[in-house]
């Protein structure tokens, strides 16, 4: 039965938005880590930060197999498996001694992301809504992964003066369990068509494969995964050590935050907080409008952003300028990367389609997060890798452009590509 436009917020969004929330307040604090971590055991940076960028890597291999997982054996049981594996290895790594292990455990983590994250969570929620809802639901839904990204970094920060980075990531384990009490909530009718329902994956993967569109969205999102993959990672100790002094009776004071490793972990929480505005626009605008040329322009305006930010002098304004100003943008493009691969190749196999699109995001992330700590350590700064994340930005702008923004089976799909 087809939903109206004002069930949008049905408990199917509600529920699935909250377990986003919950594992990515989880996923934004790792960059919060780098710096007790390292010096605990007295590593380089790039030790960490590869850790970081395995555990990025590992959520873009999992994603496609937990959304075919899902597609097979059932939604529900992906999420708890999911969130059992993404708790097991924050315990394990709350014992890692070694680098070598925490780079090990946090395969683990990766793969738990992957189960509660986007890629099932959002095909989930891309079903459930009706084609009039679907662009937003899917804003919304990633909104709220925003918020949790409001809630973790500030929540590790705080955590972390009154006990050892161990026993937070032991925390961290039963909020991530904790998300199951929403599972009875998720149950989803099929809104995919017919004729969905009667394609096999193994069809759908043949035509998808042979789709260039399908090849330049891939590639278009490897830059977005590149940018928040770095920043996460490497933004709380890059304003650390860059950023000019706080003035102890300004505004900043009022919400805590005294010092540069509190406004590298503040910046995160005010990425977040301006990307709900940002992503609930995105999809707003989804509805409406082309998505491939949305998705051109906020690459375009990444990339503006982020070359201002490293040519200007860096203060606490700039840096909260560009928190907000890059937070509006941050995960815009996931509602509408989502919805055009919904769109063009419809929605019964969207999880591991997407997932296979969201390997490219987590590709870029991992190079994000490792040549940030690498070059970090090659040159003393983060200079050099982020110019490069300025010119990726650059690249995906303009792969996006010759999209075929059309249903593939309103196109004749020959041996070599649709016509």
């Amino acid at each position: 039965m087809s939903q109206t436009k004002d069930t949008i917020f049905t408990p199917v969004l509600i529920a699935g938005s909250l377990i986003l929330m919950t594992g990515f307040a989880i996923r934004a604090t790792f960059g919060v880590f780098q710096i007790p971590i390292a010096s605990e055991f007295g590593w380089l940076r790039s030790e960490f930060s590869l850790a970081i960028a395995i555990q990025n890597l590992a959520w873009g291999i999992g994603q496609p197999l937990f959304g075919a997982f899902a597609e097979k054996f059932g939604d529900r049981k992906a999420i708890i498996l999911g969130a059992v594996v993404y708790a097991l290895g924050l315990v394990l790594s709350s014992f890692a001694t070694t680098a070598v292990e925490h780079q090990f455990f946090a395969i683990l983590v990766g793969f738990g992301i992957a189960g509660t994250g986007f890629g099932v969570i959002l095909a989930i929620i891309g079903r459930a809504a009706s084609d009039e809802n679907r662009s937003m639901a899917l804003g919304v839904a990633t909104a709220f992964g925003s918020a949790g990204q409001i809630i973790g970094p500030p929540m590790a920060e705080l955590l972390l003066g009154y006990m050892n980075w161990s026993w937070v990531f032991i925390i961290f384990a039963g909020l991530i369990l904790a998300a199951l009490l929403l599972l009875p909530l998720m149950r989803t009718s099929q809104m995919a068509d017919k004729a969905e329902l009667d394609e096999t994956l193994r069809a759908i993967l043949g035509k998808t494969f042979r789709d260039p569109s399908f090849t330049l969205i891939f590639l278009g999102f490897f830059s977005c995964g590149f940018q928040l993959g770095f920043i996460t990672a490497h933004f709380p100790a890059f304003i650390t050590e860059m950023c000019g002094p706080i003035a102890q009776d300004g505004l900043l004071a009022s919400f805590g935050v005294k010092t540069t490793s509190a406004l590298g972990a503040f910046s995160i929480a005010v990425i977040g907080a301006a990307n709900i505005a940002g992503t609930i626009l995105a999809g707003k605008l989804g509805q409406t409008y082309s998505k491939k040329y949305l998705l051109a322009i906020i690459y375009t305006l990444r990339t503006i952003i982020s070359a201002l930010f490293i040519l200007m002098p860096m203060t606490p304004v700039t840096v909260l300028l560009f928190a907000m100003s890059m937070g509006f943008l941050w995960l815009a493009s996931v509602p509408l990367t989502s919805g055009l691969v919904g769109y063009i190749y419809g929605l019964r196999f969207m999880g591991t389609l997407y997932g296979i699109v969201f390997f490219s995001h987590q590709l870029g992330s991992f190079l994000g997060v490792w040549l940030g700590g690498r070059l970090y350590d090659i040159y003393g700064d983060y200079t050099f890798v982020w110019w490069v994340g300025v010119g990726v930005g650059a690249f995906s702008a303009i792969v996006h452009l010759p999209v075929i923004e059309k249903p593939l089976r309103m196109r004749k799909v020959s041996a070599t590509g649709p016509a």
